[in-house]
């Protein structure tokens, strides 16, 4: 059942990208007058659609994209129709070819905005957030990283949020990245070198941030459930622990190794007391490991915010994540992160599947991260994307005159085996995730 949610809703969250990405070609093209002879949801023979005017609206066969066909639109195409798009000057295929991204952008925008205006999650302590947890060979606390120390700058960012910290951690694997802490009222540096996670080729720095923890779910049947446990709840102590990260409950469910825990919760500001005992459960991600049954998640405050504040704050959270995206593959590409870290469909459809069980917030959320991603990936310089597309027209605008046909076939023809090499790399990547060798 889990497998036919996550199929469905892929094709719906990858249906909604394509059909607003090619939208925003076909707008373009229609507003400087080029004759559109195909709009298509996926590739392939076509299986049904509508003819209205000139322009054949189809589903086809391979579900894993679409496309506008324009006249002329490909080399050696007839160019003597004044409406195909080569008879257009360069300058108007340049904004018809970004304005499939463009559009991309604009609805990760309004997508973030929307959700802003009726959830916005806030952290009670944002800035200078302080260590809550340390891995016990984990690189932060090699590098002499204590719990309690607050951390003011890391590399060039001060007073940084938790979330920048673990932007820049995961960005670097294998590199030193300088730290600074307060401990005691002394400010101190520290040299931190993130391990790069074997699986998803990102750093990890083996830290955590100080934060109370919530109860962002209860897995049915488990014990969490039949003690009582509720969304909202927010865990105070553990055996006399007290708990300020969701990674010190994992380790005590596993050093117990199954022993009776002391759990003390607090609802509605009221503690409460309560004995669970946790149960192996041998499959999941990361191995066999004893659980109670409840989804963690740092405690942040829901509010809203109005339409102006939800623009500007979903304008800078896409610019960050723009960043994020853009370090990311310069990194793969300076081979200083694994390309690992590349989601393909099939991580893509786990992910959707999940986010809608989850409900329509998370789900929305992960929509504009997508729309966002694919923009991004469509700019890039390589034949047969808009970003390939917009570099030769570029170039031909500073030779002022066209290439040379060959040239355009040979440059197309590399760019599709390319393409279709780095589609089989990432289904294999995904793949070896839920199947990992050995």
């Amino acid at each position: 059942m889990a497998l036919l949610q996550n199929i469905w809703w892929y094709l719906v969250l990858i249906g909604v990208m394509i059909l607003v990405h090619e939208l925003g070609h076909y707008w373009a093209a229609r507003y400087f007058d080029v004759k559109i002879e195909t709009f298509s949801f996926g590739f392939g023979p076509r299986l049904f659609g509508f003819r209205r005017g000139e322009t054949d609206f189809r589903f086809s066969l391979i579900l894993f994209g679409g496309y506008v066909k324009m006249a002329g639109e490909q080399p050696g195409e007839e160019q003597s129709d004044p409406r195909a798009l080569t008879s257009k000057p360069r300058w108007q295929r340049m904004i018809v070819a970004f304005a499939g991204p463009a559009i991309n952008i604009v609805l990760a925008v309004a997508l973030l905005a929307g959700l802003f205006m009726v959830h916005y999650e806030k952290f009670p302590n944002p800035n200078s957030p302080v260590i809550g947890y340390l891995a016990p060979d984990g690189a932060a606390a090699k590098a002499g990283i204590k719990l309690g120390d607050k951390v003011v700058q890391i590399e060039d960012i001060p007073d940084p949020t938790w979330e920048q910290i673990a932007i820049k951690g995961a960005i670097s694997p294998g590199q030193p990245l300088n730290v600074w802490i307060v401990r005691g009222g002394e400010r101190l540096r520290m040299v931190i070198t993130p391990h790069a996670e074997e699986k998803q080729g990102i750093g990890n720095a083996g830290w955590a941030q100080e934060s109370e923890i919530e109860v962002a779910g209860v897995l049915k049947g488990m014990e969490g459930e039949r003690k009582g446990l509720l969304r909202g709840d927010v865990l105070v102590s553990v055996n006399g622990q007290a708990l300020r990260s969701i990674s010190r409950l994992n380790e005590i469910e596993n050093e117990t190794a199954g022993a009776p825990l002391d759990l003390v919760y607090a609802r509605k500001g009221q503690e409460q007391r309560v004995t669970v005992k946790p149960v192996k459960r041998e499959e999941g991600p990361g191995g066999p490991r004893w659980m109670i049954g409840l989804s963690l998640q740092p405690r942040v405050e829901v509010t809203t915010l109005a339409l102006p504040e939800a623009m500007r704050e979903s304008v800078r959270q896409n610019i960050q994540n723009t960043q994020l995206i853009v370090k990311s593959l310069k990194g793969i590409v300076q081979r200083k992160m694994s390309a690992k870290s590349l989601q393909g469909p099939i991580g893509i459809a786990q992910m959707s599947g999940e986010a809608a069980r989850e409900g329509p917030i998370p789900y929305f959320g992960l929509m504009a991260a997508v729309s966002l991603n694919l923009a991004i990936f469509n700019l890039l310089p390589i034949p047969i994307l808009d970003g390939g597309v917009m570099l030769m027209l570029f170039v031909e605008m500073l030779m002022r005159r066209d290439l040379d046909m060959r040239v355009k076939e040979t440059v197309v023809k590399v760019g599709f085996v390319f393409l279709m090499f780095v589609v089989v790399f990432v289904i294999y990547n995904d793949i070896a995730k839920i199947f990992p060798p050995g």
